[in-house]
């Protein structure tokens, strides 16, 4: 008799929506979360009230995504991005809306105080819940030397000093998450053009390159040494132009979170963009000029 196997079969639709709730553990905390952060009001929380542009994501469903994915230990807004795609929890919670990692971000710089108190009540109402943990975040007093454990016994200045440590979690998971945030913001200063799912970038090459060596032809160690010292001079400089930009090509539609260069296997597309951003390079250096402004 021959192996038997499992059909996996990934061409085949589903015939029926799926619902995400059957495909999360009942104890995963972003049942609770949920629950949690609807019942906060999140008056406080920057709203266009105007109702122009376009439409906003409910700060609610904002909140709940960040907490979730803080406790969890995701911190880049990048990579929350990506989980409302990949993570099946984070796809519930969000009900299947994908906000980018720029409005992510904004959400949580501009509204950081009330963020960051709202936060604490979740975990506060898990703590009085009898929850030990939240994710990764230890809500019994771990951090104390004390031993007594939480329950409608435990002292007013115990409950003050657990406060305490929650919020001071609370700021590290958010200086985190800002830390993340800014080292992302700093590689996209580097120049580079943007097209759909796909990123150029031109950078520096790490520092002490190896020396250019330059090897002239036969014919060419004919030249006159004027001749020949003039050749080897242009060649070095080019090859040291070379050595000191690196180009890099990220697909983001298959790797939001820029990890792997793939210039090698799109060239044309490289080209593309590299023609894109020489072209953006020439406007802005002819703006300038005309602005007076100092390259």
């Amino acid at each position: 008799m021959s192996a038997r196997f499992v059909n996996v079969d990934r061409r085949t639709p589903m015939l029926l929506p799926p619902d995400l709730r059957e495909w999360i553990e009942e104890d995963d905390p972003v049942h609770f979360i949920i629950e949690a952060v609807e019942r906060l009001p999140l008056t406080s929380f920057r709203v266009n009230h105007r109702g122009t542009g376009e439409k906003q994501f409910p700060p609610h469903m904002m909140m709940a995504l960040l907490v979730y994915c803080y406790v969890q230990g995701i911190f880049s807004s990048r990579k929350i991005e990506r989980a409302t795609w990949r993570d099946v929890a984070v796809r519930y919670l969000t009900a299947d809306h994908h906000p980018d990692h720029d409005t992510i971000c904004k959400f949580r710089r501009e509204n950081l105080d009330a963020f960051r108190e709202s936060f604490l009540d979740v975990l506060e109402l898990a703590r009085e819940l009898q929850l030990l943990k939240l994710g990764k975040v230890s809500l019994d007093g771990a951090h104390y030397k004390a031993n007594a454990s939480i329950d409608q016994n435990v002292t007013y200045l115990r409950a003050v000093e657990i406060r305490e440590r929650l919020r001071a979690d609370i700021d590290e998971l958010l200086a985190r998450a800002e830390a993340e945030d800014t080292q992302a913001e700093e590689a996209e200063k580097l120049p580079g053009v943007r097209s759909g799912d796909w990123k150029y970038l031109k950078v520096g090459a790490k520092e002490n390159s190896p020396e250019v060596e330059i090897e002239l032809s036969e014919e060419e160690k004919e030249l006159s040494r004027r001749e020949r010292k003039a050749l080897v001079k242009e060649r070095t400089k080019a090859a040291q132009e070379k050595q000191r930009e690196v180009e890099i090509l990220f697909n983001l539609r298959d790797d939001l979170g820029e990890t792997k260069n793939v210039i090698t296997e799109h060239p044309d597309i490289a080209e593309r963009l590299r023609k894109q951003l020489a072209a953006f390079g020439a406007e802005f250096k002819k703006t300038s000029r005309s602005a007076g402004i100092a390259e």
